[in-house]
Parts: structure tokens; sequence; C-alpha cells
């Protein structure tokens, strides 16, 4: 469950963590597990309460791919991209899901309905490729079930 960013509520997930600068992962997660992304304020916040520049938080941000500082659509389409999903077809998929969506990967529809992100790894690799939406994994996924999938989630 998502919630609108308040600095109140940011110091109450950093507490959480003692406000100790070596939990700042942690705090990151659970910040977007909040907020669903990592706003400007909301990086300016921890580098304060954390004593720590904004350059060292955006530095973290930046390098993990499970951070975002935008706002997520409303459906978040995870494509895998390790060696056996893209053995099996996952660049093919992430072109046709760009291609229908007219967005590329780490991109947002105009709508606001999807966005497209890699990811490194489902564990599905048995059943290559595989995708995941809205935290719910799908394997031996193909240009036909790929097209239905994007369809339910308004593309």
């Amino acid at each position: 469950m998502t919630t609108k960013y308040t600095p109140t509520i940011a110091t109450e997930i950093i507490q959480e963590y003692s406000a100790a600068p070596e939990m700042l992962v942690q705090i990151l997660h659970a910040f977007v597990a909040r907020f669903a992304y990592l706003s400007d304020e909301a990086i300016r916040q921890i580098s304060l309460e954390l004593n720590l520049s904004r350059a060292d938080v955006h530095g973290v941000v930046s390098f993990y791919h499970d951070f975002r500082t935008e706002p997520p659509g409303e459906h978040i389409v995870k494509i895998c991209v390790a060696e056996s999903c893209q053995a099996m077809g996952s660049r093919e998929l992430t072109a046709q899901v760009e291609e229908k969506l007219g967005i590329k990967i780490k991109e947002t529809t105009d709508d606001g309905q999807v966005t497209l992100e890699p990811v490194y790894c489902l564990g599905n690799c048995a059943c290559s490729p595989a995708i995941m939406i809205d935290e719910k994994v799908y394997g031996r996924v193909d240009a036909s079930k790929l097209d239905g999938l994007i369809e339910k989630c308004g593309g």
C-alpha cells in the first residue's frame, strides 16, 4: 500500500532504523514500499536525518535498480533480462511491449497506467522467459500471452 509522502511518516520510517547511516539501503526500501518512489524531498530528508550528503544518498538510489525517483504507473511490468530469459526470448518480449505501449524500459506510459522495468532474475529460470506484473510472476511467456497480460493492464 502506497501513501502520499509526508515528512512525519518519513521520520517514523527513518527512526524505525534508529536513523543509522549503515541502514540506508533498508530505509530506502521502506520508503519505496510506503511511498512507491523516492522524491527529491524524501532524498533530502533522508540525507539530513542520517547526516549523509545528498550525493551519497542519490548515489545509492541510482546504483540499485530497486529504487525509482519518479512515480510508477498503476501497473508495473518487469521483464526478466537474466541470461536464461534472454536465451528464451525476453529481448523480443521487451521490444514487443515497448512498441505496444510506446515507451522504453524504465519509462511510464503517458496515461500513467504502465511502468516498464527490467529485472535481473525472477527465480523462474525453468519457465523462461518470465515476467512479473504487479508482484505476480508469469512463466513461459510468449508474444500472445504477453499481449493478453498487457491488455489487462490497460495497455
